[in-house]
């Protein structure tokens, strides 16, 4: 069992809390073998009717452990994924309800062990205000992955694209509107909802349905999100299979005098700043998400473009640049989306069961 995972039963339901607050609950290995064996062995068990996951003061998680990935082998990080993944299918397809906390940073990991919650078992994904959602990985030389791939592309128009492809961030509102939580609810009343979901599931007449009744009751009307007000010229700026073509739509929406030209400016930055051949990958695994049928294929589809990137230079460069030394910008491999070899991103995609 894993130090920062703390687990306890009270009345009918199992809480499981992440614990790592120095490092934001990234998750390591030994976390994520440790939350595969609670909820397996709460799924079995008669007593435990729902299980609510939560974090800490600032964030339920921040994502993998992307340092000791840098520091480890490359055989080590494709067993961590593997392991994650395992986590993230397990929960996707959970027989009980599943009440993600999504309070403050859920990034990355953080929304592979959250977003996939399965409404047919009655599980409820809650943010609150302070919620901050994203899959900032090609930032540091990777791709979106834990399954997120799937929930990217079926994002509202191509809201995911933007958001995976810049690694934007996005509000707890914006959460809802891509699809990603169903429910908002102060984070102050974190504490008050898993007390009433530990009574409802001590009711002798406790049924699954029970659990989605009770958070209902604590949720608020979420504000307006912001991105469902960008969307039109994302949705022209990032439709079809070509990122040079995604640049170039860019570049002639930030060169106008419309309302979009600053939003899209700002894209088109932040799509040069980060890793052009995890842009190139990423875009392609998109596309393909929704056309492999389940989140098991998609996380298979992760995995192998994991082994594919971790073989590379860019993901530790990422990481050295951005969390390590912190010395500026990473000396990407190729440096322009324009040198990325179409090749080399099919190939990424071959090992794919």
């Amino acid at each position: 069992m894993s130090n920062h995972i703390l687990c306890e039963v009270r009345g009918g339901l199992g809480i499981l809390t992440l614990d790592r607050p120095r490092a934001l609950n990234s998750l390591d290995d030994g976390m994520v073998r440790a939350m595969e064996r609670v909820l397996r062995d709460w799924a079995d068990a008669p007593e435990v009717r729902a299980v609510v996951v939560r974090g800490g003061p600032r964030g339920l998680c921040a994502g993998g452990d992307v340092r000791s990935l840098y520091t480890g082998t490359d055989e080590d990080a494709i067993r961590f994924w593997a392991d994650e993944y395992r986590l993230n299918a397990l929960i996707g397809s959970y027989p009980k309800p599943y009440i993600p906390l999504m309070d403050g940073i859920t990034m990355g990991g953080g929304l592979g062990i959250s977003a996939h919650a399965p409404s047919a078992s009655g599980s409820v994904r809650v943010v609150t205000e302070r919620t901050v959602v994203a899959m900032p990985e090609t930032r540091i030389g990777f791709t979106p992955d834990v399954g997120m791939p799937l929930l990217l592309a079926n994002a509202p128009g191509e809201l995911g694209t933007h958001l995976c492809l810049t690694s934007g961030q996005a509000g707890g509102a914006d959460a809802i509107y891509l699809g990603w939580a169903d429910v908002m609810i102060p984070s102050q009343r974190l504490d008050e909802l898993v007390g009433a979901l530990a009574d409802a599931d001590s009711a002798a007449s406790w049924e699954p349905a029970a659990a989605y009744d009770v958070v209902a009751a604590f949720a608020v009307e979420p504000p307006h999100a912001a991105l469902a007000e960008q969307r039109a010229w994302i949705d022209e700026a990032y439709a079809g299979d070509s990122a040079l073509a995604v640049v170039a739509r860019l570049e002639e929406l930030s060169a106008g005098d419309g309302p979009a030209a600053g939003p899209a400016g700002a894209a088109l930055a932040e799509l040069r700043s980060v890793c052009p051949f995890s842009v190139a990958v990423t875009l392609a695994a998109l596309r393909s998400a929704p056309k492999l049928g389940s989140l098991e294929a998609v996380l298979a589809q992760d995995l192998a473009l994991g082994a594919a990137l971790i073989a590379r230079s860019d993901f530790r460069e990422g990481v050295r640049a951005l969390l390590i030394e912190k010395d500026g910008a990473p000396a990407w491999k190729p440096a322009r989306l324009e040198d990325v070899d179409p090749a080399e991103v099919e190939a990424a995609f071959a090992s794919r069961a």
